[in-house]
């Protein structure tokens, strides 16, 4: 089904979202936009983004704050690439992949600790402290993940017993 939709130019963009976004799921939610009738410019090409580290926890609730929903919007309105964000994909790259849509294969997230010795580094204390923040809160929602995951395992087990 998903190749036949691909090769059918119907995929338009694949948007992959955090965990906890929806209540009850702390699963990734991955929404998928299709249409009839792409604009000339997106022909042949899907837009994959990377909106997983766009989720903030607080409070035990997952949330999208406006500034993360611009730049959602943004992204897909200008179809483009954006590193570690956002790839454009042709339908060729799609078919070597065996049409997986996968966000990961196409978007490589900026990793802190690959960072070469000859990366410039946060220019200002404002710009490293944004950095950490928004790394933490990703490590932190995985984190939320996990134990929402431990505490369905534990509540099974006690069903069982």
């Amino acid at each position: 089904m998903r190749e036949k939709l691909v090769r059918s130019d119907l995929v338009d963009c694949v948007l992959g979202l955090g965990p906890n976004l929806f209540y009850n799921s702390p699963m990734e939610a991955c929404v998928l936009i299709c249409r009839t009738q792409k604009p000339k410019a997106h022909r042949g090409k899907v837009l994959l983004i990377d909106a997983v580290n766009e989720i903030i926890r607080e409070q035990a609730q997952s949330f999208l704050r406006s500034d993360h929903q611009e730049r959602i919007f943004e992204t897909y309105q200008t179809f483009r690439d954006v590193p570690g964000f956002a790839a454009v994909v042709d339908v060729s790259a799609l078919s070597r992949q065996d049409f997986s849509l996968s966000i990961p294969l196409y978007v490589v997230r900026p990793n802190v600790a690959t960072r070469s010795s000859t990366d410039q580094p946060p220019a200002t204390l404002r710009d490293a402290w944004r950095a950490w923040k928004t790394d933490s809160e990703g490590f932190w929602s995985q984190m939320d993940a996990v134990t929402v995951m431990l505490d369905g395992l534990v509540e099974e087990e006690a069903k069982r017993d």
